[in-house]
């Protein structure tokens, strides 16, 4: 029988996944759900390390935040900054003006952008986590 794995590295193992999620969504152009995903991915990575790094709880949605609790800034702060905003804005009609429907606001550019972001997180977490 093997050994549980550690809750960081199902986090980790996860953010990985959703990230292959976000790529065919931009593939089958569902973009404001490649926007959504991204934002998830950094979520869950950054949460993976936290885990690593000893929390027991990270409560909050938002990577930025997760990032300042794990006092990381510079380029990772800002595209926290920016996946922050696709969270409920990429889902939800209200939250864009004049009633616009999420998938018909986002772009490729903006999807495309998005998940070269939330690699740059999953491949800052992977250097600091090293090899597995």
């Amino acid at each position: 029988m093997s050994a549980p794995r550690a809750r960081h590295d199902a986090w980790f193992l996860q953010a990985e996944d959703d990230l292959r999620w976000g790529r065919d969504s931009l593939a089958a152009r569902h973009f404001a759900q490649a926007c959504f995903i991204a934002q998830h991915v950094g979520e869950k990575a950054l949460k993976a390390l936290a885990f690593q790094r000893g929390f027991d709880v990270v409560k909050s949605h938002s990577i930025a935040r997760i990032a300042g609790e794990l006092d990381i800034d510079g380029e990772i702060l800002q595209v926290a900054t920016t996946l922050d905003l696709y969270y409920i804005s990429a889902r939800y009609p209200d939250a864009l003006p004049d009633g616009v429907a999420p998938f018909e606001h986002f772009t490729e550019r903006m999807a495309a952008e998005a998940l070269r972001f939330a690699e740059r997180i999953v491949e800052r977490v992977r250097s600091e986590r090293g090899p597995r």
